[in-house]
């Protein structure tokens, strides 16, 4: 197969580069994308689907592989394992936009693997895996009706910039990862330093731009190398039994579909589903029991959604009683931990999260492997793990470490509420969210938990955060209804699921699902105007269980200062092989960090013990100043005087003269090594050469 190639201009100054036909040929569509010196592998595959499939098995996966820059894996096995956080990360924002692009009823098995094979350091890999993607099944014959385009939008010193190098992202202001068909955006996601609506607007038109390119040079790309689509098998609910469902279930179904309360609602469907089945099963002998299970479930699904979606766009109902701008009702709680260093209770509704706060030194970052930095590792002071148990939402199944929703949700939440924490703060913090019980929200109540957790533990984060998201109902004749903070029933019969988090001044972070290929992008800033006013609502509801962070520090967190001393000190404080440090930490239990740059981070259990350390510490690392007193000892002896340590590594010399107010006779006669003796410094030379004198430091003490 001889390659095909299209060369694109990104921007006035970078060409992006897709290519297909040099290598994976053998899948159903494969392709390299290149911007810079940065390439990406996308190859797509597919397979029949699996007997008794109700849903669309399509899987994502992006893999980093350190021979890509140069380098070796970091620890111990030289072999990349399971996928790092950014790679499901950059997973889950592949999967998002491209699959509501494919034909409801088809559940073959889709797999599209993305490989990063050259990383130069400049440009980030994970837009480019997302565009590969897109062009990987646009050149198959799966039935994919794309493409789409993916492109990265900062705003560096007030210009948008598309696509910015690792170094631009360093001083942009907003985050943007942008995903969609052209005039239709799909999906977007990042976080931003306080951003207007107005502004995320702007730059999702900005992106939208490119997105108009690079779709255009898929589809050309297609012309020339791509396969014929072949005419997929869908599974569809057969036309006889979705009539006889939905002549059985008509008269109860609006009914059942507005029951308020999760649980209540669930039994009602469960039992009116049942019923259904036992009154049509005679008429359709020929399917087999599991069949019928399964094609009425099916069935019953789609008849729940419609009516539900029904009643919503004709008359403003919700699943739950509410208006289509209430929200539920809430409810926020600090200190509810009696050992922790800060935690919050936060509740909307059924849905609850429990977030504690957590506060250490520099030993307590995350390290990660990073293929883009320079050193090959990063670290993250900032960090929010989101735990979903079953018990959450009533249910049993296996007890394993966290997913990709879990990882998915804890890094929305992260990102929103990193914005507010003060950079030169010195802790690092970690919050988690425990879900207590879910039903719809539980990362928006996760941000909204730990911007209560933080201010529980005093950490003086620059404004409150909270997060909501706005839903959308569309109907078959073009209607669009946008309705404020869904439940689970909303996210289930909804279009989409668009989840804003800021403080009062702005957005700090954002993610949008789509069950449709795409929506104008002035109804997503119109949702964005909803999301605002909801928000602010809920920050009225923090602010009143706490103003502001709490004054002190949690008296359980840990204390810590950062003292500055004279870089050539630092051999002192260590000490011969640590001898000193050692001391000071085994002595007051303190954990002491020193920098290179003379920058010593102390921290300790309390205060008490933290002035200890850093008096040991100041005694180890003072500039010996004229005119002071010290106690000192003898290291030396020689006949015209003695050699006086007056703090470790500083040693003066005490004159014969100098050691009383007479004659003395011989060094001896006043002091031996070892001896301690009190000096005053009367001189410091040019060189650094220090005189003390004991009678000086005698009569000044009355002795």
């Amino acid at each position: 197969m001889a390659e095909s190639k299209i060369v694109f201009n990104l921007d006035a100054e970078r060409t992006m580069e897709i290519s297909t036909g040099k290598m994976a040929n053998l899948a159903a569509g494969s392709c390299l994308v290149r911007l810079g010196d940065t390439i990406v592998l996308a190859a797509a595959c597919s397979g029949p689907a699996r007997p008794g499939s109700d849903f669309f098995p399509l899987q994502i996966d992006y893999r980093e592989k350190y021979s890509a820059a140069g380098k070796f894996p970091g620890g111990y096995i030289k072999r990349e394992g399971r996928p790092s956080e950014k790679e499901i990360l950059t997973c889950r924002v592949t999967d998002r936009p491209l699959r509501p692009l494919f034909p409801k009823g088809f559940f073959d098995e889709v797999q599209v693997q993305c490989m990063l094979l050259s990383a130069d350091g400049k440009n980030e890999p994970d837009v480019l895996a997302m565009v590969a993607a897109s062009a990987a099944l646009t050149l198959s014959d799966l039935p994919f009706q794309g493409p789409i385009g993916a492109v990265r939008v900062g705003k560096i010193d007030g210009k948008l910039v598309l696509n910015p190098t690792h170094e631009q992202m360093e001083k942009s202001t907003i985050d943007l990862i942008y995903a969609g068909l052209p005039d239709q955006v799909n999906m977007i996601e990042g976080c931003a330093q306080e951003c207007t609506e107005a502004e995320l607007g702007e730059a999702m038109r900005f992106a939208n731009e490119a997105v108009k390119v690079m779709c255009a040079a898929q589809s050309e790309l297609a012309a020339k190398a791509g396969k014929p689509k072949k005419q997929p098998k869908l599974y569809l609910v057969p036309e006889a039994l979705m009539a006889a469902l939905e002549k059985f279930c008509a008269p109860k179904l609006e009914a059942v579909c507005t029951v308020p309360g999760k649980q209540d609602r669930m039994v009602a469907m469960d039992t009116l589903r049942d019923e259904a089945r036992a009154a049509i099963r005679g008429d359709f002998p020929e399917m087999s029991d599991d069949d019928f299970a399964l094609e009425t479930a099916k069935g019953f699904d789609d008849l729940v959604r419609t009516t539900t979606r029904r009643v919503i766009l004709e008359k403003q109902f919700r699943p739950d009683g509410r208006s289509i701008t209430d929200i539920r009702p809430l409810s926020a709680e600090v200190g509810v931990l009696p050992v922790v260093h800060g935690s919050a209770l936060f509740s909307r509704g059924e849905t609850q999260a429990l977030v504690i706060a957590t506060l250490g030194n520099d030993k307590d970052a995350q390290e990660y492997d990073d293929i883009s930095s320079k050193s090959g590792l990063s670290e993250k002071r900032f960090y929010l793990h989101y735990n979903f148990p079953n018990f959450s939402v009533g249910e049993v199944g296996r007890i394993t470490g966290p997913g990709r929703r879990e990882i998915g949700h804890g890094d929305l939440a992260e990102r929103s509420v990193r914005q507010v924490v003060p950079k030169d703060f010195p802790y690092v913090i970690r919050c988690v969210s425990e879900v207590m019980s879910s039903n719809g929200s539980t990362s928006m109540a996760s941000v909204c938990g730990a911007t209560l957790a933080l201010m529980d533990a005093g950490v003086p984060i620059k404004a409150p955060v909270a997060g909501i998201y706005c839903g959308l109902v569309t109907g078959d004749n073009g209607d669009r209804l946008l309705h404020t903070h869904n439940i689970g029933a909303d996210d289930h019969i909804g279009d989409m699921a668009f989840k804003v988090c800021g403080t009062r001044e702005g957005i700090t972070g954002f993610q949008l699902d789509l069950k449709l290929p795409g929506i104008p992008i002035d109804l997503l800033c119109e949702a964005m105007e909803r999301n605002k006013i909801a928000r602010n609502k809920i920050l009225d509801v923090i602010h009143d269980c706490i103003a502001a962070p709490r004054p002190e520090l949690n008296p359980r967190a840990p204390r810590i200062e950062i003292v500055k001393i004279n870089p050539d000190k630092i051999g002192a404080l260590i000490g011969p092989g640590g001898k000193n440090i050692r001391s000071i930490t085994e002595d007051t239990g303190a954990s002491i960090d020193v920098d290179d740059s003379g920058e010593v981070k102390i921290m300790a259990s309390d205060k008490e013990a933290l002035e200890a350390a850093k008096n040991r510490v100041l005694g180890c690392t003072a500039e010996p100043e004229i005119g002071q007193i010290y106690r000192g000892k003898v290291v030396s002896i020689r006949d015209f005087g003695a050699f006086v340590e007056i703090m470790p590594g500083t040693e003066g010399l005490l004159h014969i003269s100098e050691m009383a107010d007479y004659r003395v006779r011989e060094v001896k006669d006043i002091c031996q090594e070892g001896d301690m003796v009190t000096v005053k410094v009367i001189d410091i030379d040019n060189s650094g050469k220090i005189r003390l004198s004991r009678k000086a430091a005698l009569k000044d003490l009355g002795e």
